[in-house]
């Protein structure tokens, strides 16, 4: 199992800033060691486990990128359109021989270049007589509409870096240099529960009191984004013997284990003092909102990440501190969060020191900019407002007030998931 050093803490005491806390418990979570080989088929989120070195060059030989009429480029005409001799036809998939001097051979996309040539025009940009032979117009450059052998990649390049997360345009990139499985490491396991007494699941008998659990199903879908290996645990109520039983067993085979709950200051909220009372907490409280309160820590090597129990907060703070942590553990690069600018078209302050996310759809203005609305309500357990909105506009620690036409960074909800 990947396991967490426990050699430095920081918790208690002032916030802890975002980006400051990832790194703390990032830069202590070993990466699973395990790999497996997968066809090409399967590798699509999966993560390298070595750099792949390109076997062959892209593309693998000189080829026509139109179709058109190849000829020499000491053949081209330079002060007045020229007839030539069609010597030759290659289509996509044929054997290319020479060609003669003097002469323009017919050629295809995707076609050898016949040897001795290397140029291609365009067929819209040329004649054929009454003769039959193309006439060829003065002015085009030499080597122009051709792709040479390794324009793409030279053999022995590098083609994928180890540690990327694989993507479509990733595997085809693969298939085009013939490989059929990549070297890949395995999924992380993910240990995940919701606590408290007031959850019930989707499906089973709720009391007056009670609510359905939501957090579970919405982290177990955003973990399967990220190609994890899930257990299910349920739901855990608020019995801190349980907790933390359940706790220890869950770090005994899973790479990270992972909570929504519990992690408050109130007497009921258990999972904190249960993590402490078999392992260590690395840090509680970050200066971020909404979810201030997030718990990391390690149990038996294995990192531990307590989540609030809101939903809105539960989603952002999953962006911000599980994703990282996560793709850490998988041994992927790093994939650092890129807020675009947008303009705002809401008001709207804050604390100073503490990074704020707010909910907001966008819009086109009248004069043609794309701008951010903010959400109308606020709550943390707005699940309404995930829903209804296209991202976050994400506020740093230095800004204090937004006022309309104000730029501001904001992030689509597809590039925290």
């Amino acid at each position: 199992m990947a396991q967490l050093s426990d050699d430095c803490f920081a918790f208690g005491g002032k916030l802890l800033p975002v980006d400051d806390a990832v790194a703390l418990i990032s830069a202590r979570v070993g990466a699973v060691t395990e790999t497996q080989s997968v066809a090409l088929d399967d590798a699509d989120g999966r993560v390298l486990a070595e750099a792949l070195m390109a076997p062959l060059p892209l593309p693998l030989f000189t080829n026509s990128a139109v179709d058109g009429y190849a000829l020499r480029s000491a053949d081209l005409p330079h002060d007045a359109a020229r007839a030539f001799l069609i010597s030759g036809r290659v289509q996509a998939g044929a054997e290319a021989g020479a060609i003669a001097a003097g002469t323009a051979v017919r050629i295809f996309t995707g076609a050898p270049m016949p040897n001795g040539a290397d140029t291609v025009f365009m067929q819209e940009d040329v004649t054929v007589d009454e003769a039959g032979r193309v006439v060829l117009p003065a002015g085009l450059r030499p080597g122009a509409n051709m792709r040479p052998e390794g324009e793409d990649l030279a053999r022995g390049s590098l083609a994928l870096p180890a540690g990327r997360r694989l993507r479509p345009q990733d595997i085809a990139l693969a298939a085009a240099l013939g490989l059929t499985h990549l070297e890949v490491r395995r999924p992380i396991k993910v240990a995940v529960f919701s606590t408290g007494n007031e959850v019930v699941a989707p499906g089973e008998i709720r009391a007056p009191a009670q609510l359905y659990d939501s957090n579970r199903f919405m982290l177990i879908a955003l973990l399967k984004r990220l190609g994890c290996e899930i257990s299910d645990l349920g739901i855990l109520r608020d019995d801190r013997a349980a907790l933390s039983v359940a706790l220890s067993d869950a770090a005994q085979n899973h790479d990270l284990v992972l909570t929504s709950g519990g992690v408050s200051t109130g007497e009921e909220d258990h999972v904190k003092a249960s993590v402490e009372s078999i392992g260590s907490l690395v840090l509680w409280r970050m200066a971020i909102k909404p979810g201030r309160p997030v718990a990391m820590g390690v149990i038996a090597g294995t990192p531990f990440i307590g989540l609030p129990g809101n939903p809105v907060a539960s989603f952002v703070t999953f962006a911000y501190v599980v994703r990282p942590v996560v793709l850490a553990l998988a041994g992927a690069a790093a994939e650092p969060l890129h807020a675009l600018p947008i303009r705002a078209a809401f008001p709207y302050k804050k604390k100073l020191g503490r990074r704020e996310f707010v909910r907001a759809h966008l819009r086109i203005a009248a004069d043609g900019v794309h701008e951010a609305v903010k959400f109308p309500r606020e709550g943390a357990g707005l699940l309404s407002s995930l829903v209804e909105t296209d991202g976050l506009v994400e506020l740093g620690e230095d800004i204090e007030r937004v006022q309309p036409g104000d730029a501001v960074g904001f992030l689509a909800y597809a590039s925290l998931i």
